[in-house]
């Protein structure tokens, strides 16, 4: 069945159509809020949050866009309310301490998640979307009600905030690391450099 058919069948009262479209979604769904919120548990809870959601408001697709793209909206609105909310009630993060999860993540990749995390909102969220989800950038101006130019800039300011961030990936000789801050962390050879 197709998404729309699956929606329409859900909306009929078909139990099992809702959970067959979350099923053929959830991965790019929660690929999109881990990497626009940085934190497990946070993008668990948006994804859900957005999930109930598009459960409960089936009946009001109105088929301008495909259920993907519907879907993506209301992800993308949950993961931004969480933004908000936490900007509006600053907490102090606990470190994540898992000694049984194994190690997959290589440290480049720590790095470019450090540094995305350190982009505004906007920004990361139209850089998950366009360059890591590979959505159409009209499809994600239609998911965040912005201007096709706008997700265009906000995609261009993202991608120079992290070529500053992680020059150093290119260039060996560069700082290495994102500190704290948002910049390269100091590099560990002297100023003038121990090279010929």
């Amino acid at each position: 069945m197709s998404d729309v058919a699956l929606l329409r069948a859900h909306v009929a009262g078909d139990p099992d159509a809702f959970a067959t479209l979350v099923r053929r979604h959830r991965d790019r769904l929660w690929a999109v809020a881990l990497r626009t919120l940085g934190d497990r548990e946070e993008a668990a809870d948006a994804v859900q949050d957005a999930l109930i959601s598009a459960f409960r408001a089936a009946d009001r697709f109105r088929g301008d866009s495909a259920v993907t793209t519907w879907l993506h909206r209301i992800v993308v609105n949950a993961c931004l309310d969480r933004v908000r909310r936490a900007q509006a009630r600053p907490t102090t993060e606990l470190p994540d301490v898992d000694v049984a999860a194994p190690e997959i993540d290589t440290d480049t990749a720590l790095d470019v998640t450090a540094a995305l995390g350190r982009l505004p909102a906007d920004q990361r969220i139209a850089l998950v979307l366009v360059d890591m989800q590979g959505l159409a950038v009209a499809d994600v101006a239609d998911m965040l009600g912005v201007p096709i130019g706008t997700v265009k800039s906000r995609c261009a300011r993202g991608r120079a905030r992290l070529a500053v961030m992680l020059g150093y990936l290119r260039n060996p000789d560069a700082p290495t690391g994102v500190s704290s801050e948002g910049g390269p962390k100091p590099s560990t050879t002297s100023e003038r450099g121990d090279r010929p």
